[in-house]
């Protein structure tokens, strides 16, 4: 549903097409490449656009803007981190002042405006404010900062810059939504946009969504930085319910290094553009919303593993069998940050030991004689069964070798304590990894 079309690689037009939004990209490998979208379907009533304001040294745009033209219903999930950035406690001053007349949400990248003390507030609310006058309305955006931890935004620089995107917001792909999507990016390789269509009775409501990160991944509530706009309106209590449910099912499935960054949001923004209105739990329209809601985070949230900082591998932990959706959420994420399990992976290496032994210290309760771990290839291939209700099985190496060197790859973890599962985002850990790090504020 969410999918770029099928036919793309075949169609000369779209190939056209493809190739002018990826000139820039050339030097990624096909598969990331082939996740760049050349068009899209736009919620009614939004447009949006991505400027270079001077805050990277580089000219790459850093100032990206949304706006609706009517108020929406807006929810977050923020950070847990101690050190929240100055754009998070300003977006919640944000939404507990006013939920359900956000008109924009207001980036930058290149500076995270993230332990800046008073004057990063003040600076915070000084975007938050620059949108407030453009549109006429108090309170109106929500502030999103990424990029280096520390340093003060150069605020007369990035006012200039929203004034500028202001004047370019466009409601088309190219001039507005890929350009947003490109001013979020700081160490992304590619810009992570999607869009999206369901119907609701005989009304079409349309789903879009940006999202940045690479690294540090590993949320405690989103990821690094995200929206998502709706053309339906859904009463801000339980857009934010419906958030949280769809969140813990895709932004907080992933992980790329284990890490959790002091900016981490993900925002909703409601306008009812479309007609559908959704006001109580009761309606037959609310858990459609939700689930359309989660199914289009989890891809969103896929494109960042796969982009994930040095990654080869894109790798869903598939744990089943588990007494609760929390248990098995919780042995999927410590199998995903175990450095022995990606390390692994990234050799090639089927030591299916490491994600047993990690599995044993994750905090829930194990019964080792009933775990039974496979490798799921990517081809759609029998599965390879590496350990069955706790007997070890007699590996083919050379089977598990050709397995492993997929791009995607699914490990299966079956718990048999329960009927709970859940699916959880990684990618391996490479040379490259740390060499982004090690260099990362130069």
């Amino acid at each position: 549903m969410f999918r770029l079309p099928s036919n793309l690689a075949r169609s000369n037009v779209l190939r056209q097409q493809f190739q002018r939004y990826t000139s820039s990209y050339a030097h990624l490998q096909p598969s990331k490449q082939s996740l760049i979208p050349s068009s899209g379907v736009y919620p009614l009533g939004f447009r949006a656009g991505g400027v270079h304001a001077g805050v990277k040294k580089n000219g790459n745009k850093d100032i990206a803007l949304i706006v609706s033209d009517r108020p929406c219903a807006g929810a977050a999930v923020f950070t847990t981190n101690a050190f929240k950035a100055a754009p998070v406690l300003v977006s919640q001053e944000t939404l507990q002042e006013n939920s359900n007349a956000i008109f924009a949400v207001v980036t930058n990248s290149g500076c995270a405006n993230a332990v800046t003390g008073a004057q990063g507030l003040e600076n915070a609310r000084r975007m938050r404010s620059t949108v407030d006058n453009l549109v006429e309305h108090p309170m109106s955006a929500l502030t999103m900062s990424t990029g280096v931890i520390g340093q003060q935004l150069p605020i007369d620089k990035i006012e200039a810059g929203i004034k500028h995107a202001y004047t370019v917001l466009s409601s088309e792909h190219d001039d507005g939504w890929f350009k947003c999507a490109e001013a979020f990016m700081t160490t992304d390789t590619f810009p992570k946009l999607k869009t999206g269509q369901f119907a609701v009775d005989d009304k079409k409501v349309t789903m879009a969504g940006i999202a940045k990160g690479a690294g540090m991944i590993h949320p405690n509530m989103a990821t690094l930085l995200g929206f998502m706009v709706t053309d339906a309106y859904v009463e801000p209590a339980l857009l934010k319910k419906t958030l949280k449910y769809a969140t813990d099912r895709s932004f907080n499935s992933i992980s790329v290094d284990g890490d959790m960054s002091t900016n981490d949001t993900i925002a909703v923004l409601a306008n009812g553009a479309s007609g559908v209105r959704i006001e109580s739990e009761d309606s037959p329209a609310y858990e459609l919303f939700r689930d359309q809601l989660t199914s289009f985070a989890a891809e969103l949230a896929q494109l960042i593993v796969r982009d994930g900082e040095g990654a080869t591998k894109f790798v869903t932990i598939h744990v089943k069998g588990a007494k609760s959706f929390e248990d098995a959420k919780q042995a999927a994420s410590h199998i995903s940050t175990s450095m022995l399990v990606k390390t692994a992976l990234y050799g090639q290496d089927a030591n299916w030991g490491r994600i047993c032994a990690s599995l044993g210290h994750c905090g829930v309760d194990v019964d080792a004689s009933k775990v039974s771990v496979n490798f799921v290839p990517a081809d759609g291939s029998e599965k390879l069964k590496l350990m069955v209700t706790g007997e070890p099985e007699q590996v083919d190496e050379d089977r598990a070798a050709e397995i492993l060197k997929f791009e995607d790859l699914t490990i299966e973890v079956d718990l048999n304590l329960g009927d709970s599962e859940t699916k959880f985002w990684t990618c391996d850990l490479s040379h490259e990894y740390v060499t982004i790090n090690g260099d990362y504020r130069s």
